[in-house]
């Protein structure tokens, strides 16, 4: 019902709006809105919940063309067998705020210099702000043969609805040989998430006895484990502990699915291609910013949304902002950073529609990777993606392995995520941090 009457809703506001248009349809929008949202992932739903609380209805618009709405961050715990998928995903008119209206449809243009964007159908939507949260675009293309090999005889993927359910039903089916995981040659959105497959992985196969028979392979086209040195000396520790092979600047170009082979590229060596013989395959593909925003006028050199990385405001189109991981800004692309870029963001637009000349609000890069390590272990990595340096909730050194921190990112956050990020009252820990910043032990890095 809900589902239908954000449909009939945005049909008739079409109408409607389009009627009562004065103007030739030819220069002027067939809607127009307030604010425009492009976008119904967390990012999206956090700044048209509050905005269009604020508003009212008729002046906030959300583009969103998918019927489901998806907490991605939960899929590592599916893919490990851990949670269930039913518990990801919810219909996208159920997260959908009830002042917003939803325009089910893709965004295919962008005309900044005259404040619309243009619809998959055909259609025009008109704004006075616009806000980008578009996400990251999988380009499964990027590695030959792997969309053809995706799901079948043991070759998978955490980031894909469909693979994903498949993960773990590869790893029980698996009676040793060699595991391999790969980690991309480009920006992803969770970054941590090819190394918390991998460990759990490597504990599935403890678990079912066949650890002793296992080659445990994971090929990185990055320079190191993790990107921040105060946590990824601790997980490459832990890694040479439970003897997981790292391999860097190791970038996958290719699988070979009828011979189980994977090919990379060496970029420690020249470019020298590798082979590397499979029994179970994850794969990170490629990823990078949506198509629609690289060939527009809002995109920067790489692609992503041209924007200040303190205020989210874009750096040509002052009545533009994005968020998330279309956005330029300069730290890990993760759910956990919305949040705090929500708060900043909603900060700064708010003040801009009714006028007022205030402080700008300024985002410190928080970004967090809760990296899984084990079924009950956890590292809170907690850090601003702009400095490298911590930027710690809790008033303990947030290195060590944790069965709470376990519980809080599969048990609590999750609930945060539903009930807070997406209706917009949560932006983050910061608060949090500053409570016990009055008790936290000063240590050294």
């Amino acid at each position: 019902m809900l589902a239908a009457r954000t449909r009939i809703s945005s049909i008739v506001t079409k109408r409607t709006l389009a009627t009562v248009a004065k103007e030739s349809p030819k220069s002027q929008p067939d809607q127009k809105f307030k604010v425009v949202v492009v976008g119904g992932g967390p990012g999206g739903l956090s700044v048209s919940s509050t905005v269009s609380k604020l508003l009212g209805k008729n002046q906030v618009a959300v583009i969103e063309p998918s019927n489901k709405h998806y907490y991605q961050p939960l899929w590592t715990y599916v893919g490990g067998g851990l949670k269930n998928f039913s518990e990801s995903v919810k219909p996208m008119a159920d997260v959908m705020p009830l002042d917003a209206e939803w325009i089910q449809d893709k965004v295919t243009e962008f005309d900044p210099d005259n404040n619309t964007v243009k619809l998959a159908d055909g259609q025009t939507v008109g704004y006075e702000y616009l806000v980008v949260a578009a996400g990251i675009q999988v380009n499964w293309d990027g590695v030959k043969g792997l969309k053809d090999a995706l799901g079948k005889d043991g070759v998978t993927s955490n980031y894909d609805a469909d693979s994903v359910q498949k993960t773990y039903k590869f790893l029980q089916d698996f009676k040793g040989g060699n595991a391999l995981f790969t980690f991309p040659n480009s920006p992803l959105k969770c970054p941590g998430a090819p190394t918390k497959i991998t460990f759990l992985a490597e504990e599935a196969f403890r678990l079912s006895g066949v650890r002793d028979k296992t080659k445990v392979i994971y090929n990185t086209a990055a320079g190191k484990i993790f990107g921040v040195d105060h946590y990824g000396k601790v997980l490459q520790k832990l890694a040479d502990e439970r003897d997981i092979n790292v391999n860097f600047q190791h970038e996958l170009i290719e699988i070979d699915a009828n011979n189980h082979q994977a090919i990379f590229k060496n970029n420690a060596n020249g470019g020298e291609v590798k082979s590397f013989e499979y029994d179970f395959i994850h794969v990170a593909p490629p990823q990078g910013p949506p198509k629609f925003i690289k060939e527009s006028k809002l995109a920067d050199a790489a692609g992503w949304v041209d924007v200040n990385k303190d205020t989210l405001r874009h750096n040509k189109y002052k009545n533009v902002f994005a968020i998330g991981d279309c956005s330029s800004l300069p730290t890990s692309k993760t759910a956990a950073a919305i949040t705090s870029e929500s708060g900043v963001l909603k900060w700064n637009l708010i003040h801009d529609i009714q006028g007022k000349k205030v402080d700008q609000a300024v985002y410190d890069g928080y970004t967090s990777c809760p990296l899984i390590v084990g079924r009950d272990q956890l590292i809170l990595a907690e850090f601003s993606g702009y400095t490298g340096q911590p930027l710690e909730t809790f008033p303990v050194d947030q290195r060590g392995i944790s069965r709470i921190s376990q519980y809080l990112n599969k048990e609590v956050i999750p609930a945060i995520y539903w009930n807070g990020l997406l209706k917009g009252s949560w932006v983050g820990p910061r608060a949090f941090r500053r409570m016990f910043d009055v008790v936290r032990p000063k240590r050294d890095n």
